[in-house]
């Protein structure tokens, strides 16, 4: 409560946020693709607590720990939200000691007290779905296998080859630290500095190494020399014709495993999308080995990055109003230019995490974290963006069930209840209104509201006779099949289940020649988009829009010459419902 005389706002915490309605659509089918492709790859899923033991938590995120919720003594156990699930899933395989491999998949809300940017997916409590191959094996296998599922998992959201995934290898950070001259004990917080380049420019980050780190100018300036290299194997070809970092014996540790994933990304078909980048560093401190991460466009702010150590750019002016004391890191940062949505999934290999819990017994471990809250912020604003994308729908029913009738109408309440659990019994989203006697344009409105394909009309001669009426939502006037069909009662289930696979496959038809058409200079494709196109229904809405960048249900755009069926509804009486299909023409 409030104190006495303060009013009350009523509002959620800082960097969190109510998810509903289509946002929530798309964000579980974000969750049921990624989790697609994990189980494909042969994970199987784990949870673990919202909040550790302190101590499980301490020394492990390096200068981020001071981002972790620490939670108030509530019986003598000190503890800490979550700010990963990587650690947790170390401490759980040092628990349990049987497990000396595994695929291990787990989808959960973390939480860090970062300052918040909530349109651009930076928040406070947020999901994660992590990946991770537990076990020892051949060099680079597993990391291979894990680039490969990140493809799938971009490619899967519809993301087209729209996003970058930047690899680095901590040896050979290490390896160019060493020839530059940073001394041993600087080596991670030096790496620290570095992993600002995505944000803030050369000159920013080489002051923060001189100025508030101690490491001498001139080694900076070496470092400059490597930081801002990227490639794939030419990169490679080139750090090894260097004479100084050829002798590190950190370097050629790295080069080496670099060499097998390349060969190894080759054969998975996973090198498109790849950049070995010498800037990646990576904060967490309990990285040992291969580093990735995933960006894209919105991934960095407008922040001028430079292209070389002496040339560098002054750091933008913030958009933001001078903050209160004490507030600034409180404030949210959507509307900064100079915040981007950051990256929208990394991770690394850690051979000696679960070796912190457990003493000897160390499990090498590689995995990946894919951020749900940013994936969707990209996503969404991509689909706002597709001319042509289709709305996304509030729910998944394909059926809705109505009836309609003149002077004297019960409502058929029990035969609407009937025909719903048939549908339902038969594994088909369905539903009907929660009324008594219902009104026809209600009915029809509820079913456009939500998208719904289907309709099954019932009226008392359909209920004598023991038949309903089937209508598709939105063909056009003059199609064949307006007015709807009439099928017998007891077959409901079998025709409902075939005019779906049937509308899923001209969908999928149309969505295709959509795609061929946009391509130019594609021979011999016109005969195919034709045969596609004259497939379909000789009086189809509309040609099928492209679809948004996330493959969700979605409802069909109204077409303006095509009036909605709960206006017809409305404006007809009783007499003239067969004007809209409600009853059968006679």
């Amino acid at each position: 409560m409030a104190p006495k005389g303060q009013k009350f706002e009523l509002k959620t915490a800082k960097g969190t946020k109510d998810w509903e309605g289509k946002d929530m659509v798309i964000r579980d089918k974000i969750f049921s693709t990624i989790t697609e492709v994990f189980k494909r790859h042969g994970a199987v899923t784990i949870d673990t607590p919202v909040f550790e033991l302190k101590e499980i938590l301490s020394g492990k995120y390096g200068e981020d720990s001071k981002l972790i919720y620490d939670l108030a003594d509530q019986g003598g156990e000190i503890c800490s939200l979550r700010y990963d699930l990587t650690v947790p899933f170390a401490r759980w395989l040092a628990m349990n000691r049987d497990v000396q491999n595994i695929k291990r998949y787990h989808i959960a809300k973390v939480y860090r007290r970062d300052q918040p940017a909530m349109t651009k997916g930076r928040m406070r409590e947020f999901y994660q779905c992590d990946f991770d191959i537990a076990g020892t094996y051949d060099p680079m296998l597993p990391d291979a296998e894990v680039i490969r599922i990140t493809t799938e998992v971009f490619e899967g959201l519809g993301w087209k080859g729209s996003y970058t995934i930047k690899l680095n290898h901590r040896k050979i950070l290490d390896g160019i630290f060493e020839v530059c001259g940073v001394p041993s004990d600087k080596i991670r917080t030096i790496s620290s500095a570095v992993d600002k380049l995505d944000k803030l420019p050369w000159a920013e980050v080489r002051k923060e190494m001189t100025k508030e780190k101690g490491l001498e100018p001139e080694i900076a300036d070496r470092i400059g020399e490597y930081v801002v290299l990227k490639g794939q194997k030419d990169l490679l070809d080139k750090l090894k014709a260097d004479e100084r970092l050829a002798a590190n014996e950190s370097m050629k540790a790295g080069i080496a495993d670099m060499e097998l994933l390349f060969e190894y990304l080759e054969a998975f078909r996973a090198l498109d999308n790849v950049s070995f980048d010498l800037s990646l560093a990576r904060g967490l401190d309990y990285y040992t080995g291969l580093i990735y991460e995933v960006i894209t466009e919105g991934s960095s702010g407008s922040v001028p990055v430079a292209t070389s150590p002496t040339t560098a750019a002054a750091p933008p002016k913030s958009s933001k109003k001078p903050s209160k004391v004490g507030a600034e890191a409180d404030e949210d940062r959507s509307a900064d230019p100079s915040v981007g949505v950051g990256s929208v999934a990394a991770g690394g290999r850690y051979d000696k995490l679960v070796g912190m819990f457990s003493g000897k017994n160390q499990i090498p471990c590689v995995g990946i974290s894919f951020g749900v809250d940013r994936i969707f912020s990209i996503t969404k604003a991509r689909m706002a963006a597709e001319k042509n994308a289709v709305q996304v729908r509030n729910n998944e029913v394909d059926v809705f069930v109505m009836a309609f009738g003149g002077k004297g109408f019960t409502g058929l309440l029990k035969e609407r209840m009937n025909i719903c659990s048939r549908l339902w019994e038969a594994g088909i989203k369905a539903e009907f209104l929660y009324k008594v006697k219902p009104k026809l344009p209600n009915q029809f409105k509820a079913a456009e509201v939500n998208g719904v394909p289907f309709t099954i009309v019932i009226g008392e001669d359909e209920v004598a006779q023991g038949k309903v009426k089937i209508k598709e939502m939105g063909l056009r006037e003059g199609h064949p099949e307006k007015e709807g069909i009439m099928v017998n009662l007891v077959d409901v289930a079998a025709e409902v289940k075939s005019r779906l696979r049937r509308k899923a496959d001209l969908d999928g038809l149309f969505q295709e020649a959509e795609g061929l058409r946009v391509v130019d200079g594609i021979k011999g494709e016109a005969e195919k988009i034709a045969s596609v196109e004259s497939a379909a229904p000789v009086a189809r809405t509309e040609e099928a829009p492209a679809e948004p960048s996330l493959d969700t249900s979605t409802a069909p755009a109204a077409d303006d010459a095509t009036v909605s069926e709960s206006k017809k509804a409305a404006d007809a009486s009783p007499e003239s419902l067969e004007s809209i299909g409600a009853v059968p023409a006679s």
